[in-house]
């Protein structure tokens, strides 16, 4: 089983002048463990979700990514997920295209609906109703993949239209860097999935609940034509505090492996760099086993 480490909260330390330390520590550290994915979020404003207030600090996240290139050399980096109401598609694209490139092929696209609506009407950003956030996400999906593509002629949808799609230099990744599409909407998110994305990344809340979507998904896959084995099954894993309950948490990766989830994210518990220093000694060689 393959461990990432979903970066999400800079308030610790509380000096802002140690985010940038604490940050390039942690990765550097992660690496050094064999963490295999690492991922911040695309936020501005942090998640208001207690005890977390909107006032916390919160970067830009492509930038952050940027940031640990330089510092990093084999993990996959990533937004979990990008919004798509933040950026047009054409440049999206372009940004993912320069990190790969500057990563030496290392990005990874996460990509989502959005929907933080205080953050968007905050700063400007169009807020539209969910059905069109879900039309502009498939069209996103569709751009990337001809902006990645031999394709450089245009593109005419409902909500973009592009008179080119050129994108050079093209990503080091091959053929492409990898599309994740976060969230287990069964209609929509998980329909997408079987249509376009790489990976997949489900909200860890149960074994049965994950079970289910991952049913679903096969589901749409079959619909779609679409092998379903070939779609990379990833959790976002909050259920436990697993330092506390190591043996809990490694029996719970048994269970998700046998399931095919292949890799989970864990987010950081008090000081990141401590946190992942923990997971070193505790949980990552025996995750290692786990198949």
């Amino acid at each position: 089983m393959k461990l990432g480490l979903h970066y999400w909260n800079y308030s610790t330390p509380a000096d802002s002048a140690q985010i940038a330390p604490t940050l390039a520590r942690t990765a550097q550290l992660a690496e050094q463990a064999g963490i295999s994915s690492f991922t911040v979020m695309d936020h501005y404003f942090q998640m208001e979700f207690p005890p977390a207030t909107a006032e916390e600090p919160m970067l830009e996240g492509y930038t952050t990514l940027g940031y640990l290139a330089a510092l990093t050399e084999r993990m996959t980096l990533g937004l979990m997920v990008t919004g798509v109401m933040y950026r047009y598609p054409g440049l999206l694209a372009k940004i993912v295209t320069t990190l790969d490139v500057l990563s030496g092929g290392r990005a990874r696209l996460g990509l989502g609906a959005s929907w933080y609506e205080r953050e968007q009407r905050g700063l400007g950003v169009p807020w539209v109703p969910v059905a069109e956030r879900f039309e502009r996400l498939e069209e996103t999906l569709q751009i990337c993949l001809q902006m990645w593509s031999e394709n450089n002629g245009p593109y005419q949808g409902q909500h973009y239209q592009l008179a080119e799609t050129l994108c050079v230099p093209a990503p080091l990744s091959r053929p492409r860097p990898p599309i994740m599409l976060g969230g287990g909407g069964e209609k929509k998110t998980l329909l997408l999935v079987a249509r376009y994305a790489d990976a997949c990344n489900l909200f860890g809340t149960g074994m049965d609940e994950v079970a289910h979507k991952l049913a679903v998904l096969r589901t749409h896959c079959s619909t779609e034509g679409r092998d379903y084995e070939a779609i990379e099954k990833t959790v976002m894993y909050s259920r436990r505090p697993v330092l506390t309950q190591t043996d809990e948490f490694l029996a719970e990766l048994a269970q998700l492996a046998a399931l095919g989830v292949t890799e989970v994210q864990l987010t950081p518990e008090g000081h990141p760099a401590q946190y992942v220093e923990k997971l070193a000694q505790r949980i990552i060689p025996e995750a290692a086993e786990i198949s």
